[in-house]
C-alpha cells in the first residue's frame, strides 16, 4: 500500500502541474487554441473571450483543474479544446497502438541485447573471459538516432525494396519498420548493460563449481543470465514506458497514430484535456511497469535479499586491451581534429550557388541544404553538443546516484514517463527559452534510469553478507558506504551514464530544433539531422557527419570507460 501511496501521490501532483501550464509559462492558451481551430481567423477580443468562456479558462486555474478532477473521478476525461471531440476514445485508441508498437519493439530490443551478449555467455560458460570487452558495437547502435535510423529503413527497404510500406498503420508489415527503429537503440542499450554485468556472475563461486561438475555450459549461461537480471529489469521497465510514449519522430515518420504524437501535438497546442489524459496514461503505465519489475526482481532472488544473502557481483580482475587504448586516442584526435578544421571556417556563410554540394576540396564534408559548410557546422557543434551532453551527463549522474540511493522509486517513475520534450515546455515557458532551459529539461528527466540502476545495485550491496561482517567487526556507515557500497555501484553506473552521452546530446537538440533550445542558425548535430533529413537520399553526407559525430561521441565514451576499467588498481577491480 505504501508502494501504490507514493506514487499515486506523485502522479496527481505532476497531472496538477500540467494542469497549470498555461498559468505556468505565462502564455494565453485562448490564442493558440484559436490558432489550431481556426488557422486564418484573427484574434479578437470576443473570440477569444468566447473560447475563454468555453473552455472554462475564465474561471481561472483552479476551476480548470478541478473541473478535469472531477470528471477524471466520474471515468470521464473531458473533451479536447481544439476538436471538440470526447478525449478518451482518441487516447484510448492512441494508447492500444502505442502498446502494439511497443511490444514489438520490446521484443526486438531484448533479442538484440541477447545477440549482443551471446560471446560474453559463451565465453563465459566455457571459462574463457580473459580481456575486458569495450562493446563499441553496441555503443554506436545506442547512440544512433531513432529518426534517423527510421529513415534509413524507410529509404532502403520500403522505398527501394518494396518489402514493407513506409507509410500506415493495421497490417502486421506496417509493424516492422518503426518496430526496428525503435527497438535497435534500446536494445543495444540493455545488451551494453547486461554484458557489462554478465562476467561478475561467471566470476562467482557457483559458475566454477558448476564448471567443474561438468554442467552443461548452456546450463550455466542460463543462470548467469539469471542472476544478473535483477539488476537491469528496472531498466527494461523504463523502456516499456520510453518505447510507448518516446516515439514522437517515429510516429511522425510512419504515420503510426499513437501516445507520444498525442502528447505533442497535445502540448503545442495548450490542448489540456488530451495532454492531462496522455500524461496521466504514460504515468499509470510508468506505475505499472516498475511495479511488475519490482515483483519479478522479488521471484528471481527469493529469500536472499530480505534475507541479507545475496553475494556481491563482483567482476573478475580482467587485464585490459592496449587496443583499448590506441582505439579511444585515435577517436579522441579525430574528434579533436575535426572540431578544430571545423572551427576555422564560418559556420553561418551561405553559398547558394552551392546548395547540397558534394564533399570537395572547398567543403570537404559538402554542404547542407543551404549551402553552408557541413564541417563548419560540424565543428562548431561540437562544443554546442558534445560538451553540453557531457554537462548534462554529469549533473544527471549525480542525481541519479543521490536519488537512486534514496531509493526514490516514485519520482524516478514519473520523471521517466514525463518526454523530454514535455519538460522543455515547461522550463522554457518559466525560463523562457535557451540552451540552460534546455539542459535543466533534459537533466530533469534523464536520470530516471540511472537512478533504478543505482536504486537496484545498492539494495543488493546492502543484502550481501560481507556488509553484516564489516559491521559486526565496528565499520560505521561512511565506512561501508566507502569501502563496501559504493564500488559494486558507482562504477557500472558511471559506465551506463557515459552510454547515454549521445541519447542527451539528441535531446538537447530536439528542443533546439522545436525553438526550445538553441535557436537557429546556431550550429548543433541534433539541429544538423533534422534540417537536412528531408534530404538525406540527395545529400547523405548531410547527415552522415553529424550522425558518425554522435557514433563516435558514444565509442569514444564506451573506450575510454572499458580502457579505465582494464587499468582499474587492485584494490578496486572487484566493483563493478
Amino acid at each position: 500500500m505504501k508502494y501504490l501511496a507514493g506514487r499515486l501521490g506523485t502522479l496527481l501532483a505532476v497531472v496538477a502541474v500540467i494542469g497549470l501550464l498555461p498559468w505556468l509559462t505565462r502564455t494565453d492558451p485562448a490564442r493558440t487554441i484559436l490558432h489550431a481551430r481556426y488557422a486564418d481567423r484573427a484574434p479578437t477580443p470576443e473570440t477569444l473571450a468566447a473560447i475563454r468562456a468555453e473552455t472554462g479558462l475564465d474561471g481561472g486555474p483552479l476551476h480548470v483543474l478541478g473541473g478535469w478532477l472531477g470528471g477524471l473521478l466520474r471515468g470521464d476525461l473531458g473533451e479536447s479544446w481544439v476538436s471538440g471531440q470526447p478525449v478518451g476514445p482518441d487516447v484510448t485508441a492512441a494508447l492500444g497502438n502505442s502498446l502494439t508498437l511497443m511490444g514489438v519493439s520490446l521484443a526486438v530490443a531484448v533479442l538484440l541485447a541477447l545477440a549482443l551478449s551471446a560471446a560474453t555467455l559463451r565465453r563465459g560458460a566455457a571459462r574463457r573471459i580473459v580481456r575486458v570487452r569495450a562493446g563499441v558495437g553496441a555503443a554506436v547502435l545506442a547512440a544512433l538516432p531513432e529518426f534517423l535510423l527510421a529513415a534509413v529503413l524507410a529509404t532502403v527497404f520500403a522505398v527501394h525494396l518494396g518489402w514493407f510500406p513506409a507509410l500506415g498503420w493495421g497490417a502486421p508489415d506496417q509493424l516492422v519498420l518503426p518496430a526496428l527503429a525503435m527497438g535497435v537503440p534500446a536494445g543495444a542499450l540493455l545488451g551494453r548493460l547486461l554484458d557489462d554485468a554478465l562476467p561478475g556472475a561467471f566470476a562467482e563461486p557457483w559458475a566454477r563449481a558448476a564448471a567443474a561438475s561438468g554442467m552443461p555450459g548452456r546450463t550455466v549461461a542460463r543462470h548467469a543470465l539469471r542472476r544478473t537480471l535483477p539488476a537491469l529489469l528496472p531498466q527494461l521497465g523504463l523502456v516499456v514506458v520510453g518505447l510507448t510514449g518516446g516515439a514522437v519522430a517515429v510516429e511522425t515518420l510512419y504515420a503510426v497514430p499513437g501516445l507520444g504524437g498525442t502528447a505533442l501535438a497535445a502540448a503545442l497546442a495548450q490542448d489540456l484535456p488530451v495532454l492531462q489524459a496522455t500524461v496521466l496514461v504514460l504515468l499509470l503505465l510508468g506505475v505499472a511497469a516498475g511495479l511488475l519489475a519490482r515483483l519479478a526482481v522479488r521471484v528471481l532472488l527469493g529469500p536472499a535479499l530480505p534475507e541479507r544473502a545475496l553475494p556481491a557481483l563482483v567482476a573478475p580482475r580482467l587485464p585490459g586491451r592496449r587496443a583499448l587504448t590506441a582505439a579511444a586516442l585515435v577517436l579522441g584526435l579525430l574528434l579533436v581534429a575535426v572540431t578544430v578544421a571545423g572551427l576555422l571556417r564560418d559556420p553561418l556563410h551561405v553559398d547558394t550557388a552551392a546548395r547540397l554540394a558534394g564533399p570537395s576540396a572547398a567543403h570537404p564534408f559538402g554542404t547542407d541544404n543551404l549551402g553552408r559548410d557541413v564541417l563548419a557546422r560540424l565543428g562548431h557543434g561540437t562544443a554546442r553538443t558534445a560538451l553540453a551532453a557531457v554537462a548534462v551527463g554529469a549533473v544527471t549522474l549525480v542525481l541519479g546516484l543521490l536519488l537512486g540511493a534514496l531509493r526514490a522509486g516514485a519520482l524516478t517513475e514519473t520523471a521517466n514517463a514525463l518526454p523530454a520534450v514535455l519538460a522543455g515546455l515547461v522550463v522554457a515557458g518559466i525560463a523562457g527559452p535557451g540552451p540552460w532551459g534546455a539542459a535543466a529539461a533534459v537533466a530533469a528527466v534523464a536520470w530516471a534510469p540511472l537512478a533504478a540502476h543505482t536504486a537496484a545495485l545498492y539494495a543488493q550491496e546492502k543484502a550481501a553478507p560481507h556488509l553484516a561482517a564489516a559491521v559486526a567487526l565496528g565499520a560505521d556507515r561512511a565506512h561501508l558506504l566507502r569501502r563496501h557500497v559504493l564500488p559494486g555501484v558507482l562504477p557500472p553506473v558511471t559506465r551506463h551514464a557515459l552510454l547515454r552521452i549521445p541519447a542527451v546530446a539528441l535531446a538537447l537538440a530536439s528542443l533546439g530544433f522545436l525553438g526550445l533550445g538553441t535557436r537557429a542558425p546556431a550550429p548543433e548535430w541534433g539541429r544538423m539531422l533534422s534540417e537536412n533529413m528531408p534530404y538525406a537520399e540527395r545529400a547523405p553526407w548531410a547527415v552522415l557527419a553529424p550522425a558518425a559525430a554522435l557514433a563516435v561521441l558514444g565509442a569514444l565514451a564506451v573506450l575510454t570507460s572499458a580502457a579505465v576499467r582494464g587499468r582499474t588498481p587492485a584494490g578496486l577491480k572487484g566493483a563493478g
